[in-house]
């Protein structure tokens, strides 16, 4: 390869490919800006039902929609040339029906440009990824902690304890032989995480599961501090963005108050520049 030739995009046979080596790195991204800064550092970057919560005030992400996802999805589209883009579908898109499933996905690909879509569920929905891999639509799979199923998991609770163990080990056995090129681990007992990526084919991708998942995914205002409402157990705060933000606020609206902003360079003369 040329040393001058640019990275491309990597398609999800090649984070199938990553299985075992150098582990996968992915965060969220509801944004132009934010997807920018992410491009080529990123390995796959997924807009995820979270900006309900995140971005929209949402109680849960049950109230997302296709709307948002695909007008968050075009957003970050935008801003990647490097990375793939993975983009969830949300709650009651795809439940119904393979068939619906399938409506849904395409519209979200050809709206977004996303590379893949993203699923909860496991052996209950192996059918459907199934039915649309083989209709050419990369699937990520997403078992543990599924959010938009709290109201019968009984609330954002660590999966795969004691009994569950032997359930959620068929859940991604059947994920990875429906032909999903990847699987998200959410909240996972670190041990039984490991259990499952010696297991299967497919990459792991772990959000609170183990640092030997074949890759680590969070949420980008989680670790960037932006969000502050609350800090899950699994996050590492890389940044505080939020508190930085918070005192530019405050300095701006002190220095408005005391009418020492704008200053004479912020402002505008009479007459325009000689050159």
């Amino acid at each position: 390869m040329s040393a001058t030739a640019q990275k491309t995009a990597p398609m999800p046979d090649d984070i199938r490919a990553m299985k075992g080596g150098t582990p996968i790195v992915s965060l969220t991204a509801y944004t132009t800006p934010m997807a920018q800064m992410m491009d080529g550092v990123c390995d796959f970057v997924l807009v995820g039902d979270s900006v309900g919560m995140v971005l929209h005030g949402l109680p849960s992400t049950l109230g997302v929609t296709m709307e948002m996802m695909t007008l968050h999805g075009a957003a970050v589209a935008r801003g990647l040339t490097k990375s793939l883009l993975v983009v969830d579908m949300p709650f009651g898109s795809y439940e119904e029906s393979p068939e619906q499933a399938f409506r849904n996905a395409a519209a979200l690909m050809r709206d977004t440009s996303a590379g893949a879509v993203k699923l909860e569920g496991g052996t209950h929905m192996a059918e459907t990824i199934a039915f649309l891999v083989a209709r050419g639509v990369p699937v990520m799979a997403h078992i543990g902690l599924t959010p938009q199923s709290i109201n019968t998991l009984g609330g954002y609770k660590v999966q795969g304890r004691d009994d569950q163990a032997e359930q959620l080990r068929a859940d991604a056995r059947a994920v990875s032989d429906a032909g999903a090129f990847s699987v998200v681990l959410e909240k996972v007992p670190a041990t039984l995480a490991d259990t499952i990526t010696g297991e299967i084919t497919i990459p792991t991708i772990g959000i609170g599961a183990s640092p030997n998942c074949d890759g680590q995914i969070l949420v980008v205002d989680d670790m960037l501090g932006l969000f502050t409402a609350f800090k899950p157990k699994f996050v590492k705060r890389f940044g505080t963005l939020g508190d930085d933000g918070r005192a530019a606020i405050r300095a701006y609206a002190d220095e408005v108050r005391a009418r020492s902003f704008p200053a004479a360079e912020h402002t505008f003369s009479d007459k325009a520049p000689t050159k």
